[in-house]
């Protein structure tokens, strides 16, 4: 893992959707969409469905269609999302 990346994997009951490294997330909260970059403090959030965007610098994107409630969590640049259904777009 390099100095501006922090690990990410998303998963449903069923199956892993993503792992690997990215520079940034924007993810869906009960609140409205917030971002994650590295170095992020400790956090534990409620996800509404929506969409997260994973970013990788200059390389590109990946989004994630989560239709359903989910639950994030940051700690030591390791983001966890756990959610019940979301497909890759």
């Amino acid at each position: 893992m390099s100095d501006k990346t922090f690990k990410i994997s998303i998963a449903t009951p069923e199956k892993s959707l993503f792992e690997g490294e990215a520079s940034s997330l924007i993810a869906p909260g009960k609140s409205g969409y917030f971002g994650i970059l590295v170095d992020h403090a400790p956090l534990i959030a409620i996800l509404a469905p929506g969409k997260i965007t994973i970013k990788y610098g200059t390389s590109g994107n990946t989004t994630f269609d989560c239709r359903s409630a989910g639950i994030l969590e940051v700690l030591k640049n390791d983001v966890s999302i756990l959610v019940d259904d979301a497909t890759s777009i």
